[in-house]
């Protein structure tokens, strides 16, 4: 292929009806002749001449300043009932004489198909030196059951109803290409014997007819990849997942891609179940390097904290950085943080954080508030994804015999990394364990008091009025905010300091109706349903403007 003269010839007429002035209207930003220029520039051969014919002095003008060389249509073959062949003719042979050259290759590029790639029409160039062809068209697989109209009566154009893939292959050209041996170009044809028809896939195989097919054309040009980093397992939970997953399930408009650190094999099961395509960070490999191999338009971290020289390292490749629940260095490089759990001390531009900003799963935002029964008639037991310090056994232990004799039912839900599940359920056989429920709300609802650690689950419970009592895991959890008396939360702090009397005693304060009335108002305060539409504003506004 490297050694094929090549001649592109981009016919460009400035009478165009369906779009007026459709070749130099800006799609993206850009004209839309540019994106065939850009192609035909980009083409790896041993030489490349590309030239924009065209009646139109406007549209010669624009297309020089992309780098197209530039051929002046004769006026007779300029309307729009004249077809291509005698207009590529016409501009062959004037420009071979101009350039004093011999051409392997004419290609025919047609500006309506911006999406196509330069890669693409290598590979076609590649298939006709390989097969001895003498030209290559490019199109896209049509088979449909199909009827013919004569006159007033339609005919059925197959033989028997079967589904597609049963079809004869059938194929349509698109606007993207006609790659022609020179001896093949006439005044009336631009085809040999041996030819091919090169298929594009559905997004290269676009073609601009109409209003409709040029805001598609838009839409897939502003995509953009974005690339959440994410980690989760049994040292930190699964929250990061959770949060990520919550967001990612709002992006329509872009290609999402996760991935995960090499210690993350849970939360690649996890982000594996939702069908989202995820990653996982090799052994030994650099975040970045690995970041980098998926080629990203937006960097989404849930990660906890980042380091200063990584977030500066991939702004510089052009990256959109977006950082969640991070008190690393990093943040301070970030475009945009936001911490719904941690307190900032000082206001920095780009930073957003409190409870308003926390992202709830779509099951919370239409499950409706809870009522307060005078009396508790359900205990939640839910510590999360991991639960390390095994804090479901131990309040259940500590409140069994008390629930007993009130006759309150208790619930345990366990996540995917919680160890001791198997024991649990063989030693309490009489009491509903759950492990990794996918639709939690409900069980949340149904209860008066859940026990939980200082996660995603206190904004779980406060968005629907659960009263809970909380006990952190790690010291890290301390901070969440959140989770206080303020919000309608008993706090306990580090839950592996207390001894079990405080324990118990906390839970005969809660078991008071009043009490949890008060807990319920509070917590309702906050108005959690709202912040991942407050979020996505933020996420949007940065990403598409």
């Amino acid at each position: 292929m490297n050694d094929f003269n090549i001649l592109v010839i981009i016919p460009a007429r400035g009478g165009s009806k369906g779009i007026p002035r459709k070749n130099i209207r800006p799609l993206n930003g850009k004209p839309l002749i540019y994106y065939s220029i850009k192609n035909a520039l980009a083409l790896k051969a041993t030489h490349v001449d590309c030239y924009v014919s065209s009646d139109d002095d406007e549209i010669l003008s624009i297309s020089k300043k992309f780098g197209a060389k530039i051929h002046k249509r004769n006026p007779k073959i300029a309307d729009d009932r004249t077809t291509l062949d005698p207009v590529i003719f016409e501009a062959f042979q004037e420009i071979k004489h101009l350039e004093s050259r011999d051409y392997d290759l004419v290609i025919t590029l047609q500006p309506t198909s911006p999406l196509l790639r330069s890669k693409t029409i290598d590979k076609a160039i590649k298939l006709i030196d390989e097969r001895q062809l003498d030209t290559v068209i490019s199109g896209t697989w049509d088979s449909h059951l199909s009827w013919i109209k004569k006159g007033n009566t339609f005919f059925p154009n197959y033989e028997k109803r079967v589904n597609r893939q049963e079809l004869p292959e059938i194929y349509k050209e698109t606007g993207g290409f006609v790659i022609t041996k020179t001896a093949f170009v006439t005044e009336n044809s631009r085809f040999g014997k041996h030819i091919e028809i090169f298929p594009l896939g559905k997004r290269e195989a676009i073609d601009i007819d109409d209003y409709e097919d040029w805001n598609l054309c838009e839409f897939h040009l502003k995509r953009k990849k974005i690339v959440f980093v994410v980690s989760g397992n049994s040292e930190i939970g699964m929250g990061h997942v959770y949060n990520t997953l919550g967001i990612a399930n709002e992006i329509l408009n872009h290609k999402v891609v996760f991935l995960v650190d090499s210690s993350s094999q849970l939360a690649l099961d996890k982000i594996g179940e939702s069908n989202h395509e995820v990653h996982l960070q090799k052994d030994g490999q650099p975040m970045l390097e690995a970041i980098f191999e998926l080629n990203p338009n937006v960097i989404i971290n849930d990660r906890l904290d980042t380091g200063a020289n990584e977030i500066v390292a991939l702004k510089e490749r052009g990256c959109i950085v977006i950082n969640f629940e991070d008190l690393g260095e990093g943040a301070e490089k970030a475009d945009l943080v936001i911490n719904a759990m941690y307190p900032e001390n000082k206001l920095v531009p780009g930073h957003y954080f409190g409870s308003k900003y926390f992202i709830l799963r779509d099951e919370f935002i239409y499950t409706p508030n809870i009522s307060i029964r005078e009396k508790v008639q359900n205990v939640l037991i839910s510590f999360g994804g991991v639960d390390p310090n095994d804090y479901t056994l131990r309040i259940l232990e500590l409140i069994k015999s008390k629930c007993d004799a009130l006759g309150i039912k208790i619930t345990v839900i366990t996540g995917m990394g919680y160890k001791n599940g198997h024991a649990l359920k063989q030693r309490y056989k009489e009491i509903p364990i759950w492990t990794n429920v996918s639709s939690i709300s409900e069980h949340m609802a149904s209860a008066d008091l859940v026990f939980t650690s200082a996660g995603r689950t206190t904004f779980e419970v406060a968005s629907i009025g659960v009263p809970a009592v909380v006990l952190c895991q790690n010291p890290r959890e301390t901070t969440h905010f959140f989770a206080s008396k303020k919000n309608g939360f008993y706090n306990l702090g580090l839950g592996y300091e207390l001894d079990d009397q405080r324990i118990l005693e906390t839970f005969d304060e809660v078991l008071g109706h009043q009490t949890r009335i008060a807990m319920n108002q509070r917590m309702m305060a906050s108005s959690l349903k709202k912040g991942k539409e407050r979020v996505m504003k933020l996420i949007n506004a940065l990403i598409n403007g």
